[in-house]
């Protein structure tokens, strides 16, 4: 599939977070110390939205669209970074910044359920924790 040329003025960085809830906590990671934005800052787990989260594979519509591919890229990075399930995937908030390296990112934040499985760290994240609302504002 070819895509025109874009102004880099024009492109953003497409990232989406899970504020995944069960048993009234909520749960956080610790970034690695390795990576390029917030090294060893408290988050939510997420990512960006990469180009083969839709273009490889097919297209829901007639005409050669995706729908729910933000949505798809979110259970995928959800599933790399922690190794759980998550349940309905519910709109809450976005926000838009420069990182350090000067890329523009607009990150969209899902509120969802946990629905399976145990925590499991890959190497982007040092730690975890299920943790109350207070808790995670004290450390985020």
């Amino acid at each position: 599939m070819n895509f025109p040329d874009v102004k880099n003025r024009e492109l953003h960085r497409i990232v989406s977070t899970a504020i995944i809830y069960k048993d009234g906590k909520f749960l956080i990671v610790r970034r690695s110390l390795f990576k390029k934005v917030f090294p060893g800052k408290w988050t939510v787990p997420g990512g960006g939205l990469e180009i083969d989260d839709y273009v490889d594979t097919p297209p829901t519509t007639a005409d050669g669209q995706w729908y729910f591919a933000l949505e798809t890229s979110l259970r995928r990075e959800v599933r790399e970074e922690v190794g759980i399930e998550m349940g309905k995937v519910n709109y809450l908030l976005d926000l838009a910044f420069i990182r350090p390296d000067n890329i523009p990112v607009v990150t969209l934040s899902f509120y969802v359920p946990w629905e399976s499985g145990e925590v499991k760290l890959n190497p982007e994240n040092i730690e975890y924790a299920w943790v109350l609302v207070g808790e995670a504002k004290d450390l985020i």
